[in-house]
């Protein structure tokens, strides 16, 4: 059941027997090696005090109240997928390269908890049933350690070892006392399931399911969780955004009474109809996109689950003739909003919502240009293109044809690559603003700005022209216009183009 301890692990243990302490691993480590998974971090627990860790590792930190060490050691966790970052990398701890953090933990109980976030004051303690008590739900409250002898075996004071073998997660002890203490749990036991179940088992009896009177706790408290911080909650979504069972982990916050705590916006899809394009509502649709996403990046399934998100409030009419103009750009500043709102990083927020602003971008082999292919890129950039191109195949996905990658997403990859070297950025001229200068004597100030953004909007549109004896020539024929008649006609040729891929949507797609 349990394979080999990590020697890093193993050596920890060793040093704080030796030393005269308990010391077991403990929490999700064991129930990941229960279930036969590789463990993301390893936690330790034991009964020597935080100065009594820190003085047997020198290579420690001590930096908060729950009374946990974090131990660096050599590097020892596989890597994973940079969308699933190894959580026991902590690089404002950790400055070394090569190096893992292994956290132990003083065994402590918790008093009374005031404010449904956390206690008002933690206690330590000698004894590690007493520790495993006071923890979320059974298949975390197993540890795995030298008892008494050197033969290392579970401790096991809630049945946790065989909630874990018949796929169960209840709480320890009554759920409602436990979730009346921090209610981040309540979304932990939906996060837990979304984690641990296999998407592709169709035998309820075969499949992980939270305890009926657990889950119904879940639902009698759900309105508790406004007590909790954004960014706690945040945590908790972006673990179930980035889990195997996206979908369904955002469904089971929908039935629990959760996600109106979290993505209510997102709930406004429910119900909402379509049009003869989509056999699915919003609410279903935007679900059956973040499912079908082929990216594991945060903010590509952030962009895939959020792209429609506009639509309910853009609609126009009932049944197949409905239409839902703008709701791209609707969606966008929706999606900004509540991201901002959950305290999700800037960069995230940015890259989702560009995603979403643009996910409902025109191609058609026989009517688009390789003109309007640079336009895209221009918006969108050309390293968010395959992460556009992963909504696109959700959106596809989810509105149920069986193909997310038809003929023309493959010339568009096509043209993508063709056009990747042209210039769709004043930096990629031919020119810069000091050949202005220096060959046409143009002075210094905005006008070699102003100039630069005219070449390049006839550049994006005629690649050809991308020639420093070309674009010089065209220069020298616009220098003694008026500033303004300049920023005017950059902005006029732009705005032209981009009011063409506009018609050209609504023409293929007028019932959007």
């Amino acid at each position: 059941m349990i394979h080999k301890i990590p020697q890093p692990v193993q050596n920890i243990i060793k040093t704080l027997n030796k030393a005269g302490f308990e010391a077991f691993v403990v929490g999700g480590c064991v129930r990941d090696l229960i279930l036969e998974r590789e463990p993301k971090d390893w936690d330790i627990t034991t009964d020597a005090l935080p100065e009594e860790v820190m003085k047997i590792f020198p290579e420690s930190f001590y930096e908060n109240d729950f009374g946990t060490v974090g131990v660096k050691v050599p590097r020892f966790i596989a890597a994973t997928d940079p969308a699933h970052e190894n959580p026991s990398r902590n690089p404002e701890t950790d400055s070394e390269a090569g190096r893992d953090i292994i956290e132990i933990t003083t065994y402590r109980v918790e008093s009374e908890y005031t404010d449904k976030r956390r206690p008002k004051e933690v206690l330590f303690t000698k004894s590690l049933e007493e520790d495993l008590a006071r923890r979320d739900f059974t298949i975390n409250a197993i540890a795995y350690g030298p008892k008494k002898t050197d033969e290392w075996e579970l401790v096991d004071p809630f049945a946790g070892v065989k909630d874990v073998e018949k796929k169960i997660i209840r709480t320890v002890g009554d759920p409602q006392e436990r979730f009346g203490e921090d209610a981040l749990r309540l979304m932990r036991a939906i996060r837990f399931w979304s984690e641990l179940r296999n998407p592709k088992e169709t035998k309820p009896t075969h499949a992980w399911h939270i305890e009926e009177k657990t889950f119904a706790a879940i639902q009698k408290l759900a309105h508790n969780l406004a007590a909790i911080s954004q960014e706690r909650i945040r945590d908790e979504l972006s673990k179930i955004i980035l889990s195997d069972s996206p979908k369904e982990g955002i469904e089971m916050l929908h039935t629990a009474g959760l996600l109106r705590f979290v993505l209510p916006e997102l709930e406004l899809g429910i119900g909402v109809t379509q049009n003869l394009h989509h056999i699915y509502t919003v609410w279903e649709h935007n679900l059956r996109a973040l499912a079908t996403c082929p990216s594991t990046k945060l903010e590509t399934r952030l962009a895939a689950l959020l792209h429609d998100v506009g639509k309910p409030q853009s609609k126009r009419g009932e049944g197949y003739n409905s239409t839902f103009y703008n709701h791209d750009h609707i969606g966008a500043r929706i999606t900004e909003k509540m991201l901002t709102r959950l305290r999700f990083p800037k960069a995230v927020v940015k890259k989702a919502t560009l995603l979403v602003d643009n996910h409902l971008f025109y191609y058609n082999v026989d009517e688009v240009t390789e003109a309007s292919v640079r336009r895209l890129i221009k918006r969108v950039g050309l390293e968010n293109m395959d992460d556009l191109m992963a909504v696109r195949i959700g959106d596809r996905l989810g509105s149920g044809v069986p193909k997310g990658k038809p003929y023309k997403l493959r010339h568009l990859e096509y043209m993508i690559e063709k056009v990747s070297k042209d210039a769709v950025s004043v930096k990629m001229l031919k020119i810069t603003g000091t050949d202005l200068i220096d060959t046409l004597h143009i002075p210094a100030g905005p006008i070699i700005g102003a100039l630069l953004d005219v070449l390049l909007a006839e550049v994006i549109e005629h690649s050809e022209l991308n020639t420093k004896e070309s674009l010089l020539k065209r220069a020298e024929e616009l220098k003694d216009s008026p500033i303004e008649k300049l920023r005017d006609l950059a902005k006029e040729k732009i705005e032209e183009k981009r009011a063409e891929d506009v018609e050209q949507i609504k023409k293929r797609h007028w019932v959007e």
